[in-house]
């Protein structure tokens, strides 16, 4: 079952196809700052975890690793991404993916950057509200 309360309210505007629990906007999600610099917004399926995330400008995150798989899409912005020791440019358009347990870094470009990810399982870390 999906945690409503993770997901939104409905949409008002439906379609009679569409399952409107299913369907809601960034702003109605769970709102969190795991960083300075770092703002999150989440929601999470039975088995993943979709966020849309924004990193400031010239922000460097601490090298961490996770036991979630990985998928990105670099919406705005450009940044380089240290992964398992290597640095990887990467700039809107482009997207990556993390196996689980990887020990990553990002050092943002000048812009900051936004980014759509896709975790699974399911991140736990980013339940609740805003931090």
């Amino acid at each position: 079952m999906y945690n409503r309360h993770l997901i939104g309210n409905p949409s008002p505007e439906i379609s009679e196809f569409a399952v409107p629990e299913y369907v809601f906007n960034p702003e109605e999600c769970v709102k969190i700052n795991p960083a300075v610099g770092i703002g999150v917004f989440a929601a999470e399926c039975e088995k993943m975890t979709l966020t849309i995330m924004e990193l400031k400008p010239n922000l460097v995150t601490d090298e961490h690793s996770h036991p979630h798989e990985q998928v990105g899409y670099m919406i705005e912005g450009d940044a380089v991404f240290i992964i398992n020791g290597e640095p990887h440019s990467v700039r809107a358009g482009q997207m990556w993916c993390l196996p689980g347990g990887v020990p990553h870094q990002v050092k943002v470009g000048r812009q900051g950057i936004r980014v759509v990810e896709v975790f699974y399982p399911v991140r736990e870390d980013f339940r609740g509200g805003q931090s």
